[in-house]
């Protein structure tokens, strides 16, 4: 007698799952956020909605989460171990070349769509708000925090500058930018703001 293998429901469920924040991922960019169903997703997954619900509360976790995996996927294709701003010793040039990796990312339809989702959403959704803060945006400004505070060591930033507000000078504009779309974000732009940022706009 042939004993047929016990089905391994941690495979199944992590395949679901992957089906689960394609599906979430592939609506956002095809119908918007709004028309974005629980009901949709379970339809295009291939799963009973109730697996979904069974997992996450609202159609705004999944986004979230299928969004943070997503990164974590393109970080593990591009070898990134670690997260780090570059360290070669030139500020500016460090600078430009984290934001401008930004701007391709923004650029990029597959982070696009669902980046917009999730900032929309964040208005008018507290508890979403709170978790695109902590999971997407902290850990980011932690790294340019983490790298003037580097600079200031090497005394190529004044040590009473607080670093915390300084990247705001280049991101807060970036950011602003991309979100109400008043124009092209590109990499000249961004490299405009660091040297804004890093000189001022004092004749030198």
């Amino acid at each position: 007698m042939v004993t047929k293998p016990t089905p391994d429901a941690t495979r199944r469920s992590e395949k679901s799952r992957r089906a689960i924040y394609d599906a979430a991922l592939a609506l956002v960019a095809e119908v918007g956020y709004p028309k974005t169903t629980i009901e949709g997703i379970a339809a295009r997954a291939g799963v009973g909605k109730q697996t979904i619900y069974r997992w996450w509360p609202s159609k705004a976790d999944v986004l979230m989460e299928a969004f943070l995996d997503l990164g974590e996927q393109a970080a593990e294709a591009a070898g990134e171990a670690t997260y780090a701003l570059p360290d070669t010793g030139d500020l500016a040039a460090d600078l430009k070349a984290a934001l401008r990796a930004t701007v391709d990312e923004l650029k990029d339809p597959t982070f696009e769509a669902p980046s917009r989702a999730l900032a929309a959403e964040s208005v008018v959704n507290e508890p979403l708000c709170r978790q695109v803060v902590a999971k997407v945006l902290e850990p980011s400004l932690q790294l340019y925090a983490d790298r003037l505070r580097a600079a200031q060591e090497a005394g190529h930033v004044r040590p009473e500058v607080d670093p915390r507000i300084a990247l705001e000078l280049f991101v807060s504009p970036l950011a602003q930018r991309w979100l109400q779309r008043t124009a092209p974000i590109t990499h000249e732009y961004t490299d405009a703001l660091v040297d804004y940022a890093l000189h001022g706009l004092a004749p030198r």
